[in-house]
């Protein structure tokens, strides 16, 4: 299996429904982009709605941190750089960058830590020997990615 590091195969436009008061894109609707983009990602690496289907397993999102630099407006072209940043037995830690396209500015970036489940049983489990595989071979392709610099950040106030 071949996953580029980063991985960037998701590209978006900003839809006239998702802009809000402000007259820039809604903060819910870059985490519909981001989550669009892991989508594309668990698809390329065996773990997305097919393998849903076919095991009755997937994940969830058990924590997020979403840092919003530059605002969107309608019609804004967007592209999404995933890493990921590690893996274990159970659990799957990413980093998502979105890209203004026109002027290349990054506009948010998203870390996303995921659990792998049983979805009948609703409970956490072990990736499957083959898939846990996977997942460790896309996340060896991006070992040697530098870390992001804001990976990891909390959200307190100063002093």
């Amino acid at each position: 299996m071949s996953i580029p590091g980063p991985f960037g195969r998701y590209e978006s436009e900003v839809l006239p429904e998702w802009i809000d008061a402000n007259d820039h894109m809604n903060l819910a609707y870059y985490t519909v982009l981001f989550d669009y983009a892991t989508d594309a990602l668990f698809d390329a690496i065996g773990i997305g709605r097919q393998y849903k289907d076919s095991t009755g397993n997937g994940t969830f999102v058990v924590e997020t941190h979403n840092l919003y630099e530059r605002e969107l407006l309608l019609g804004d072209r967007v592209r999404v750089s995933t890493q990921i940043l590690g893996m274990d037995g159970k659990r799957l830690h990413l980093a998502h960058e979105m890209f203004m396209v026109a002027s290349g500015q990054r506009a948010a970036t998203q870390e996303l830590m995921y659990l792998h489940v049983n979805l009948r049983a609703r409970r956490v489990v072990p990736f499957p020997d083959g898939i846990r595989e996977r997942v460790a071979a896309a996340a060896a392709a991006h070992a040697g990615l530098p870390r992001p610099d804001w990976a990891g950040r909390r959200i307190a106030m100063p002093g």
